[in-house]
């Protein structure tokens, strides 16, 4: 995973992008050291706080997001959230990632380049369920 996760956000290339599928991940997982960390790193990168305010609700964010910016999160969640959840919603009844959210972010990933933000979901599911089983607390990440 150490390597996985900077390796997938430079495949991805956008680093507002990564953060804010790593934002998006963290929240599903509940995990609040990784969401302190990767709030933190949405800021450097120039995220403001509106569309950080708004990424919960991303479907509604109208012109705040670019389709691209949908696909991501909209993916992340499908990913994130594959024994049920996400995958409930579009009425597959859980298990895998809906056909309509995959064709979405191939159609702005491309099929090759679609490795990157979902290697980075899987990547940033790991390191939220290692922090939440510690339980570490937010606050102490250090660059």
């Amino acid at each position: 995973m150490s390597a996985l996760s900077p390796a997938a956000k430079r495949g991805l290339g956008d680093p507002v992008l990564a953060e804010l599928v790593t934002v998006r991940a963290s929240q599903l997982d509940h995990c609040a050291f990784c969401l302190d960390m990767h709030l933190r790193l949405a800021r450097e990168q120039g995220v403001g706080e509106q569309r950080l305010g708004l990424l919960d609700a991303w479907e509604e964010a109208g012109d705040l997001c670019s389709e691209r910016e949908r696909a991501a999160p909209a993916l992340t969640e499908a990913v994130t959230v594959l024994a049920g959840g996400a995958s409930q919603a579009f009425g597959s009844g859980g298990g895998f990632v809906p056909d309509e959210v995959y064709e979405k972010a191939a159609e702005h990933f491309g099929e090759a380049e679609l490795a990157h933000p979902t290697g980075l979901i899987a990547a940033v599911n790991g390191w939220n369920r290692i922090m939440v089983s510690r339980r570490v607390a937010p606050g102490g990440y250090q660059p």
